[in-house]
């Protein structure tokens, strides 16, 4: 096996501490990682813009006075709704084809400041709606990666990068990652800085991370926001506490997909843990519904500019997105807000009294879909976003074709520390299913 080879196969933990200690240059792991997307990105299409140069150049500043930065040498993919100083950043839209801001998003401009290099910009549906795009999914050329996260997801699952930034405003990240079998993680709310993020739902877009194991996306999204890195658990040993909570979206979930995951909770408890059955109080039903409220109610806002001067450039589901939050009242709006901030109370409240530290639920409502019409349904995922708790996704279960799907964990507001810790406890003891390598060379 050629070190170039071998080098897209390691961890960003991996990638940092060999860099660090001289046993390979943060410039043959940029190189390694450019000839992988050379050699597959013409049939994946993750990227919308890659200058290897400019990543070469990146590369041989941190040889030159970077080492001992923790992501030193890392490679990484923004997500083109996010600026970026030295590429243009396009929103998915052809309003801004060309576009060049001088300046880079807060995350970008943290990971830089890292160590990390950033590979290129990753495909986002317009806007970070549902417009698709053209990249399509490694583990099955002819299925979606999702959206609207859809380049980022499938960049890590493909090898191209081994981390990459992305934003969801229903389910943009933990959709897609379930679809292409990688790791990915949305933070509570806020948790990460939007700054030089384009908004859609201000009240919902949340920064998120990709990656192949658990270890890489909390190291990547700690330093990408400015945090501290998450505490070690007293006890990495001792199981989480975990719950299974049936909302009123589960139906929307394929039978395969709940007796997957049902059975992937048996595995849970003969590992150690407790698995037990939770139901949400009264009044949640209308969850979903007001996340696809406020989540229109505010684009159509947000997008304002784009929607009255380019309207001939705004795709079709845009269109609708635009139509949708025109008809909705300051009092439907007002309403959904209301029902959200109590919901969160609530449910925050009943599991800290319950003693459960996270929820299971499937991060998709199956396998990922044939063609490239749709990017899915994020309707197992609206809830969370809306109730701004935060949540990861591991490849740990598989559809009835063979392709990857995730397990969803759902955390208490600002208790993303146990999600981790918890995902890193499931990590040590069941296996992920299948890699990219046994369908796509």
């Amino acid at each position: 096996m050629s070190q170039n080879s071998s080098l897209i196969e390691l961890s960003a933990q991996d990638i940092a501490q060999g860099v660090n200690a001289g046993r390979w240059t943060a410039e043959a792991v940029i190189r390694s990682f450019l000839e992988r997307c050379d050699a597959i990105d013409d049939r994946v299409q993750a990227w919308t813009a890659l200058d290897p140069d400019l990543a070469i150049e990146q590369a041989r500043a941190i040889d030159r006075d970077g080492r001992g930065k923790p992501l030193a040498g890392v490679p990484f993919g923004v997500k083109d709704i996010f600026t970026t100083a030295d590429y243009a950043t396009e929103y998915g839209s052809p309003i801004y084809k060309g576009y060049r801001p001088r300046a880079d998003a807060a995350c970008v401009a943290l990971a830089r400041a890292a160590g990390a290099v950033v590979l290129g910009k990753t495909m986002s549906t317009e806007f970070a709606a549902n417009q698709p795009t053209v990249t399509r999914n490694p583990h099955d050329l002819d299925r979606t990666p999702g959206g609207s996260s859809s380049g980022s997801a499938a960049a890590v699952a493909a090898s191209m990068t081994p981390v990459a930034i992305g934003t969801q405003t229903a389910g943009s990240v933990i959709r897609p990652a379930s679809y292409c079998g990688v790791v990915a993680y949305k933070p509570t709310f806020g948790y990460s800085p939007r700054a030089g993020l384009k908004p859609s739902a201000n009240s919902l877009d949340t920064v998120g991370y990709f990656g192949r194991n658990v270890g890489d996306v909390a190291e990547f999204s700690s330093l990408s926001s400015g945090r501290q890195p998450f505490p070690k658990p007293e006890d990495p040993d001792t199981p989480p506490r975990f719950a299974m909570c049936r909302t009123a979206e589960w139906s929307a979930a394929e039978s395969g997909t709940i007796e997957t995951l049902e059975e992937f909770a048996d595995e849970l408890r003969a590992a150690g843990s407790n698995v037990a059955d939770i139901a949400f109080p009264v009044g949640f039903d209308g969850l979903a519904d007001a996340q696809w409220t406020i989540m229109a109610y505010e684009t159509t806002r947000s997008l304002t500019w784009e929607r009255l001067t380019h309207p001939d450039l705004c795709s079709p589901q845009l269109h609708a997105i635009f139509e949708l939050g025109e008809s909705l009242s300051d009092n439907d709006y007002g309403a959904a807000r209301i029902l959200a901030n109590h919901s969160r109370i609530m449910l925050n409240e009943m599991l800290r009294r319950a003693g459960i530290d996270v929820l299971l639920s499937p991060a998709a409502t199956g396998e990922a879909l044939e063609g490239l019409e749709s990017t899915g349904d994020p309707i197992l995922n609206r809830v969370w976003t809306l109730l701004h708790m935060p949540c990861m996704t591991l490849p740990l279960l598989t559809g009835p074709a063979g392709l990857p799907m995730g397990l969803q964990l759902i955390g208490r507001i600002g208790r993303d520390w146990r999600v981790v810790h918890a995902a890193k406890w499931i990590e040590a003891r069941l296996p992920y299913r299948g890699t990219l390598d046994e369908r796509i060379a």
